[in-house]
């Protein structure tokens, strides 16, 4: 005589319980990416995580519905706040009638270099871009120099090759001195750089940031939401201490070049019709 095999009400709560764990493991675990692409109301994290809570959406966060935007101070459209002619006002101050950057760096090329790198502009402000033009501005001579001044020369007597970390080795013959729209600098910057963006062995071909215009506005939104980003909840002057730590003299007088990152703050939020809030200087 056959009989059916049956399952006790114990093996059906066993089963039930481990369905839900497998659930709740599948539903909750972070999903890593680059660039997160997190689903809606998600945001992501500085280590590249999905998730809602303070550990995602709080210091540091890239995307989504992140708390780093001040009092006053939402976020706005990237592409609707930077305007041609707000980029092209900072161009415009330069001086210099050498200016190399002029045709190197546009608003075409910041715009597709932010569509290709979203996380800088998801959840970006009025004031962060102020800042972030800012220091662009005092890096780059208001978007005149691609290259930093006398780089090949420092390189050539060894500065910018931290040879302790052992991860990013500099190539021999290889410069990692400023270059692009915020000077990415040192091998142990220029190695993750390339490895994030895709861009393949930027230590191999650090002069790649230099002759791609778009890379050269790409790896300063990777330099600036990986290092950058999370100081500025702390007001304009941790990002100051983030970009240049050299600048920050103490005694609470700025150094002339962090003077100058302050006073160019103050005028991009004015531009953009915002205030500048507190702690400008570090």
């Amino acid at each position: 005589m056959n009989y059916a095999k049956t399952t006790s009400r114990n093996d059906q709560f066993a089963i039930l319980l481990t369905t839900l764990f497998f659930l709740i493991l599948t539903v909750s675990k972070p999903v890593a990416s680059q660039n997160c692409g997190c689903a809606s109301g998600l945001c992501c994290s500085s280590a590249g995580y999905c998730g809602t809570t303070d550990a995602y959406c709080g210091e540091g966060c890239k995307e989504g519905p992140c708390k780093n935007s001040g009092p006053g101070d939402p976020t706005v459209s990237l592409e609707e706040t930077v305007t041609p002619e707000f980029f092209n006002s900072i161009l415009s101050q330069a001086t210099e009638s050498d200016c190399k950057g002029r045709g190197f760096y546009t608003h075409e090329t910041f715009m597709a270099a932010a569509n290709a790198y979203p996380s800088f502009g998801a959840t970006i402000s009025k004031r962060e871009i102020a800042a972030f033009f800012a220091h662009v501005a005092q890096e780059t001579g208001f978007m005149c120099h691609i290259e930093e001044v006398d780089g090949p020369a420092k390189a050539a007597r060894g500065d910018y090759c931290d040879t302790t970390k052992t991860e990013f080795p500099c190539v021999p013959g290889k410069g990692y001195y400023g270059r692009g729209a915020i000077q990415l600098s040192w091998n142990y910057n220029y190695g993750p750089c390339g490895r994030d963006l895709n861009e393949g062995d930027l230590l191999a071909t650090p002069e790649k940031v230099a002759q791609d215009q778009v890379l050269a506005f790409k790896a300063s939104f990777w330099y600036w939401t990986t290092n950058v980003r999370s100081s500025f909840k702390s007001g304009f002057g941790a990002t100051i201490r983030a970009v240049n730590s050299m600048e920050c003299t103490g005694g609470g007088v700025p150094s002339e070049t962090a003077a100058n990152r302050i006073r160019y703050f103050q005028d991009y939020c004015t531009k953009l019709g915002v205030q500048p809030g507190e702690n400008l200087s570090c």
